[in-house]
């Protein structure tokens, strides 16, 4: 990579074409996503803006364009395509609008102090100018209320991406290593073991569903996010569940324990009736009688088990 100051003003103009291009591009897949005119608009800006740097190229160095890409310089922000980040969030793309503005009008900036002809310090702080007008209006459309059915938008995927794989995990967690622990309980009638099974199975819950979340969907066509963030959404939640019922095991008498765990795994249960009906939009019985049905049997496995 080569640093900014180390470019001449040949380069620098390929640089501002090169970025004028590839802004222009991604404001044209916004307006194409969003139908929204204003991204339209600041398109039509950005080509603007190409044609008199290419104008002014071509009347002071000829004809050939150097590929210089704001990837090569150092010190751009690295931009993320947008084929990469979909399904696109407004108040994101605003906020990432913004910053695109204002990092072109701070590079037209500190080349319009380098440059030493007339012409080329004159475009270059004009159009410093109107990036300002631009990082203003990226402003104001950040600041600007989503509408109804955007938020509907990012509550959906929201369920999608972060809900879901909680879920799936808290249940598991809650539910699977119930057998463990009171199997545990009431074969060694002791706190320490039982917590250490627990503690293990939690643990391990963990990891395999974390994985297996994150191995199930790349989320490319499903839009459920990146695959690791769902992963360890869903690992932690796997482990907050099997941990939560066994942290009681660390009182000493493993009687007053297991009430305790009873107690918690009630809790629990609860707790995940609630985000099934909150969220999942299930009935409140349903939501409770599949829970509590499925909880109850893995806990009377658990208990057959450990006192055969």
């Amino acid at each position: 990579m080569r640093s900014f100051d180390s470019l001449n003003e040949k380069e620098v103009l390929a640089l501002a074409i090169s970025q004028e291009e590839e802004d222009a591009r991604i404001y044209d897949d916004y307006a194409e996503g969003f139908k929204a005119e204003k991204f339209a608009a600041m398109r039509r800006d950005e080509d603007g803006h190409r044609h008199r740097l290419l104008d002014l190229y071509k009347r002071r160095f000829g004809d050939h364009v150097p590929l210089i890409r704001r990837q090569d310089v150092r010190g751009f922000v690295k931009r993320r395509p947008v084929w990469l980040s979909r399904p696109l969030g407004l108040k994101t793309v605003q906020k990432h609008v913004e910053l695109m503005e204002v990092e072109t009008k701070r590079f037209y900036e500190a080349a319009a102090r380098r440059a030493t002809d007339t012409g080329i310090r004159q475009l270059l702080g004009d159009l410093a100018e109107e990036e300002r007008h631009h990082a203003e209006t990226a402003e104001q459309m950040a600041s600007t209320k989503v509408s109804d059915e955007e938020s509907a938008r990012q509550k959906r995927l929201f369920v999608l991406q972060v809900i879901q794989p909680g879920l799936a995990g808290l249940m598991d967690g809650s539910v699977s290593t119930l057998a463990p622990l009171f199997a545990a309980a009431f074969a060694t009638h002791s706190s320490t073991a039982t917590f250490q099974v627990g503690l293990a199975a939690g643990m391990g819950a963990g990891i395999s569903m974390g994985f297996a979340e994150a191995l199930s969907d790349d989320g490319s066509l499903t839009g459920r996010g990146h695959p690791w963030a769902r992963g360890i959404v869903c690992g932690l939640m796997t482990t907050v569940g099997g941990i939560g019922h066994t942290l009681p095991y660390l009182l000493r008498d493993v009687t007053t324990a297991t009430w305790v765990a009873v107690a918690v795994v009630l809790a629990e249960l609860g707790v995940i009736s609630w985000i099934r009906h909150r969220f999942m939009d299930t009935p409140w019985a349903s939501a409770a009688i599949q829970v509590v049905l499925g909880g109850v049997l893995v806990f009377l496995v658990g208990i057959l088990i450990g006192s055969s």
